[in-house]
Formats: structure tokens, sequence, C-alpha cells
């Protein structure tokens, strides 16, 4: 599938033109435009002189076409590329993040509460009772992105260096859209162990801890653990945050085809942390016939080769069906792709049952074409921005993570996931819903605050 020109490959060309060329600017554009660029901005930088400084701002499908584009402009007659810049590498020079207080120090009455003497006061306070650290200290309002990068979404095991612009990303959207306090924590190390014994170690600073980018199986042994030795949320949100935007944009998806969960056969592709938090949240909503495969096939006990694929294999494929995903898809009410790309032909979908709803989620490319999967399906959604109803993890954990920490939850349970995905889909009212639009806008101002109060509501009714 041939990617559509976007910001994340955006290039600035800074052009030094003729001024008495009146003709050259849209030389410029016309050129980027038959290339299959998308001009999105431009700036008249000096046009006192004989050369007319212009920028140019052009969207891109990838890194080389943003190179083709940039040869093809040095070409067009009369123009001159001056300067190139990457906007997205320009957004990330010294990071994303800065540590900024949040109380006056200019006097020395400030000094004095803020730091000694005064604050030894504040420290006896914490050691009488540690539970005030949460209402006194930062540890309230701040959740510790932990991360090995060993599983980065599309680059795979990077490390822990060069995940970091993904932990700074998530660390800018808990603050974006739910105002808590996130810090990367990328370790230098991928033995489970140590990982536990670090993460404990760091744990007073913190309100919350959010596991990131952790392949699996390890993700699960390390959640399961810290949840049993904390006494703060721990929440792997590439399981269970997707998993919780998988449900809520699967209850509006039904609204419009007219079908309930209890009834769905569901075909899953993708048996990763993702394919089984999907499998055990939809299970216990009510969906009873799953079908999972992996790149080997349908899940069958005997192919199962790891403890969570094991789990998976246990507890779906009830008729017993075995074969590749096409015969996992027949007759399907619903398609979740947690795998990589094109591994359907769009054709392939015409085997489902009636009004099929197909969420392929693999990104940049998904399972199958979007598009021509409309053909198809009721309803498509995807992982990606650039089209209708994108499933992001955005929609999720900043509600989950501020309702949790405003409850002083302890865990973040099943109910409060199963809330969480419920207040999602209800967003979006009966007179809004429509196949292009069955999840929200994660910039849609409305959903961290509902997200919150149902988990919060949820954490005080369970008192987890």
């Amino acid at each position: 599938m041939s990617a559509l020109p976007n910001a994340s490959y955006s290039i600035t060309l800074r052009l030094h033109l003729d001024a008495e060329d009146q003709k050259a600017v849209g030389r410029v554009t016309t050129t980027i435009g038959e290339l299959g660029g998308a001009v999105v901005a431009m700036d008249f930088v000096d046009t006192a002189g004989e050369v007319l400084v212009v920028d140019v701002t052009a969207n891109a499908r990838d890194g080389d076409h943003a190179d083709e584009l940039k040869s093809a402009v040095e070409e067009v007659e009369g123009v001159h590329v001056h300067r190139s810049s990457d906007r997205t590498f320009l957004l990330h020079l010294r990071g994303k993040l800065e540590v900024s207080p949040t109380v006056p120090l200019n006097t020395r009455d400030d000094l004095s509460m803020a730091y000694t003497p005064g604050v030894a006061r504040v420290c006896r306070a914490i050691a009488d009772d540690p539970e005030d650290a949460r209402r006194l200290t930062i540890k309230g309002n701040t959740v510790a992105i932990v991360t090995d990068g060993s599983a980065v979404l599309g680059l795979g095991d990077i490390g822990p260096t060069a995940s970091m612009p993904v932990m700074e990303g998530k660390a800018v959207l808990f603050k974006r859209f739910a105002e808590i306090d996130a810090w990367p924590v990328c370790l230098d190390t991928q033995d489970t162990d140590e990982i536990v014994r670090i993460v404990k170690a760091l744990a007073p600073v913190y309100g919350g801890i959010n596991l990131e980018d952790i392949s699996a199986p390890r993700c699960f042994e390390i959640e399961d653990r810290l949840k049993e030795e904390l006494d703060i949320p721990v929440f792997h949100d590439d399981q269970h945050g997707t998993a919780i935007v998988v449900l809520g944009a699967l209850h509006n998806a039904l609204r419009l085809v007219d079908k309930r969960l209890e009834d769905l056969t569901v075909a899953m592709s993708g048996a990763g942390a993702a394919g089984v938090a999907i499998t055990k949240l939809l299970l216990r909503e009510g969906v009873s016939d799953m079908v999972v495969a992996d790149r080997r096939g349908i899940l069958d006990p005997n192919s199962a080769n790891d403890a969570s694929k094991s789990w998976l294999a246990a507890n779906t494929n009830r008729r017993g069906i075995t074969g590749d995903l096409k015969t996992a898809i027949e007759d399907a009410d619903v398609f979740i792709g947690v795998s990589g790309p094109n591994v359907l032909a769009p054709e392939d979908l015409a085997t489902m049952a009636s009004d099929p709803i197909v969420f392929a989620l693999a990104n940049p490319d998904p399972e199958v074409e979007p598009v021509a999967a409309g053909d198809y399906a009721a309803v498509v959604a995807t992982g990606r921005s650039d089209y209708p109803n994108q499933i992001n993890n955005v929609l999720a954990f900043p509600g989950i993570f501020r309702g949790a920490l405003d409850a002083r939850a302890r865990y973040i349970t099943e109910e409060m996931k199963v809330a969480a995905a419920r207040a999602l889909a209800d967003v979006i009212g009966q007179d809004e819903l429509r196949p292009a639009y069955v999840v929200p806008s994660p910039f849609d101002e409305r959903v961290a605050p509902a997200v919150a109060a149902a988990v919060r509501d949820e954490a005080k009714r369970s008192g987890r």
C-alpha cells in the first residue's frame, strides 16, 4: 500500500527566486504536486531585495520521497534550494520535555519554605504518614513511563536510548490530555528480574507505572509481578490501552450494524501482547466465539509455543477449526488485526458475514488496504491518523491514569477497563454515529474527562 503524504515526513525548503519571475512559485508547487507531495504552507520571508526568499513546506510519503521532492525543486528553472529542513527532526531538538517549578522562588521566605529549613517539616509529616506523599509531593500526579526498548511499535528491538523520543512523546500526551506529569524511564536491561527490581526501587516517586514497548512474553510477567508488589497502578498500555479502545469502538460499530457482542464471531490476526489483552476483554464482555491466528495459522493447543499463546489456544477456537487467517475470517462478523501489513487482500473480506466490521490496526501499513476494505465492510478502522476511525491508545491511557490517580487507586482493574471503554463509546451520541465515526478524535475534549470519571467512579465503588 502506498502511504499518503503526511506530516511525519514534512520538509521545509528555503528557496531563493528571482524577484522578477512571478511564475517561479507556481512552478515549484506544480512540481511538488505532480510528484505526489502536498504543499501545506508557504511563507514569503523576504520580498524586498532582488532575490525573493520563500519557505515552502510540503508533506511527503517517506524519507526517499522527501529527497525526491527536494531534488526536483532544485531542478526547477530559476529556483535555488538554499536550505532544507526536516520538520520532524526540528520538533525533537533538545527533546520534548522540561521541568518547570509550580511554586515561586523569588525571596528568602520562598527559599525557606520550598527548601531548607521549612521542607524538613514536610519530610517529617511524610515519614509519619507515607500516604501524605500523594498529597505533598509530585507522587500524586506523576507517572513513570517504563521501557526497555525491546518492542517499539513499527521499529522492534531498538533499545532504551533510541526509544526515548517515543517515551517523551508519550509523556507529552499525558500532559496535554490529562494534565499528568510523566517521565521516560528507559532501562538498559531486558532481564525481567532486574526490570522488576529497578521499577520497585523507583516507585516511591511515582503515582503510577505505565509499561511501554516491552516485548512479549516478558511484558506479561513484568506487569503481573509489579501489580502484586507495588501499591500504585501498573498498566501495560500496549496491551490494555489498545484493548480498551477496540472495545469502545466495537460497541459503537455494533450499534450501526445492529449486532450484539454475545452473538459475534470474531477473527483476530496477531497473538502478541495486544492480541491477548483484546481477547481477554472481549471474552469477559460476552464474546464466546473467537478465532486467533498468528503467522503459522489458527492457534490450537498443539501450535502454541509460549504461555500467552497457550492461553489463547485454550480459550478461543471453540469450533476447533484449522487453517490460515483466510479460513479464520470465513463467516466472521468482526476482523481485528494486531499483526502486520497486508496479510489479507480486500476481496478476502467477501467471505465474512453480512455487514462485517474490520479493525486493521497494524502501523504504518494495516493488515488490509482500508479504502478497498470499505467495499466489503460496514465499518473500517485503522491505527492511522490519515483514515477515519483511528484506534489510538491516547483515547484511553491519559483518562485512565487521571481517574486512577484522582481515586488514589492501587490497581487498574478489569472493571475499570470496561468502564473506560463504555465511557469512550458514549462520547459519540446516537445522532452522531456513522460508519466513518465510531470512535472520537484524540482531540475531542470530552474524551479524557469522560474516561477519567468512569475509572474514578469504578475505583471508588470497588475500593481498589
